[in-house]
């Protein structure tokens, strides 16, 4: 057993803490560390893609502000710096921690909230963004492999082929009817509803020539459908899961929030009252400190410790 020490004695402060105090505490740490382990996650991949990519090569150096895996990095890293502030400030009780977590979770509360509120204000217009990003991505096609990454997992993903139709790909200088090559009139492979030949070889000529087809013999060959009314399907028939992650993910921000800062201050106790108190605890610890007794007389030094 530790044996008390009589120069600083173990002073008991008068709150106690009760069961939703301490999960509260836990319920933050645990949610915290999981957000940690996923920071890390993004972070590893965010690595693991620049890596792949060769960003960091001399030649490649100029262009990795504009790199998407770059955007992985940044996130993965914010996420686990601060996570990790939120994870160690519930658990060992920081208030510097708690504080800076918490004032954090309110900026972030704040930003979706406005984010919400812009993209309701502009909800009609949403679908022309779309429409003009993902015709700017498909002229950059050949150009950017992250764009060609996305691009195809967006289009194999959804069974779709170009933005509204397949005949969208004219925009791209290389499937362009008027392109010297042999992808003129054609589409990419994730285009076609059977890019595998055999089940085993992928064959990227699959698409060459589909834009000269009419859309009766060209069903048989590639996805018709455009990939924003594949989107709008998507989000429709996913908004019950959607609106529950986003509910879940806000209260749980605001949780956070909430339980962080009554954590700063004792249970039981007002701000004014918990700083009056330890300022009584360290007194008493620096009379303690200077050996003094039940008196002043007994120590001089006393005299300016008033209890």
């Amino acid at each position: 057993l530790e044996r008390p020490n009589a120069a600083f004695p173990r002073i008991q402060p008068n709150f106690s803490y009760s069961l939703m105090d301490y999960f509260l505490k836990y319920f933050m740490f645990l949610c915290n560390l999981l957000f940690t382990v996923l920071g890390l996650i993004v972070l590893t991949l965010g690595v693991w893609g620049l890596n792949t990519k060769e960003s960091f090569a001399q030649e490649n150096i100029g262009t990795i502000g504009t790199d998407p895996m770059l955007i992985l990095f940044s996130l993965g890293f914010l996420l686990t710096l601060l996570c990790l502030t939120g994870c160690v400030g519930a658990l060992r009780e920081y208030c510097c921690l708690l504080k800076v977590f918490s004032a954090t979770v309110l900026v972030l509360i704040t930003a979706q909230v406005l984010l919400a509120i812009v993209v309701y204000s502009v909800r009609d217009q949403i679908a022309g963004y779309l429409r003009s990003g993902m015709l700017a991505a498909m002229a950059n096609y050949q150009d950017d492999p992250d764009v060609r990454f996305i691009t195809d997992e967006i289009q194999f993903s959804l069974q779709c082929c170009g933005a509204d139709n397949y005949r969208d790909w004219g925009v791209n200088i290389y499937y362009n009817c008027s392109a010297p090559g042999v992808l003129a009139c054609g589409v990419p492979a994730t285009c076609c509803i059977n890019p595998l030949e055999n089940g085993t070889v992928w064959n990227s000529q699959c698409g060459v020539g589909a834009q000269l087809l009419d859309e009766f013999t060209a069903q048989s060959v590639i996805f018709l459908g455009g990939c924003l009314g594949g989107i709008t399907h998507w989000i429709n028939q996913h908004e019950g899961l959607i609106g529950t992650v986003g509910t879940i993910v806000v209260g749980v921000e605001i949780l956070a929030a909430d339980g962080l800062q009554q954590q700063t201050t004792p249970p039981g106790t007002t701000h004014l009252h918990y700083k009056l108190e330890k300022e009584v605890i360290r007194s008493q610890r620096n009379r303690a400190s200077l050996g003094c007794g039940g008196t002043r007389a007994s120590c001089p030094g006393c005299s300016t410790h008033k209890s």
